[in-house]
């Protein structure tokens, strides 16, 4: 199984690396990818894991692209940039 998730908030290998991380950490999943170009992360993996992945990018402050507006959207995009720079630090 094969997820492509396009993703609000993803710019650079920064932000790559806690979102590879975290994704590998749920139960199924057996690669990540992150194509920052497109602002895709792909998951590959076994069983129902759209819920788990989307979860976590949320988690993160990289939501799928449309699903959260106005506070919220806020909030994930300022997520993200710590999630960022700690990603840039554990290069």
């Amino acid at each position: 199984m094969s997820l492509a998730i396009v993703n609000s908030n993803l710019k650079c290998a920064g932000c790559a690396n806690p979102i590879k991380r975290n994704i590998r950490e749920i139960s199924g999943v057996t690669d990540v990818v992150v194509d920052i170009e497109a602002a895709q992360v792909i998951v590959s993996g076994s069983g129902h894991l759209e819920h788990s992945v989307v979860a976590a990018l949320t988690r993160l402050g990289y939501p799928p692209r449309n699903s959260v507006q106005g506070a919220a959207a806020v909030k994930a995009k300022a997520k993200s940039f710590v999630s960022c720079a700690i990603g840039r630090m554990s290069d």
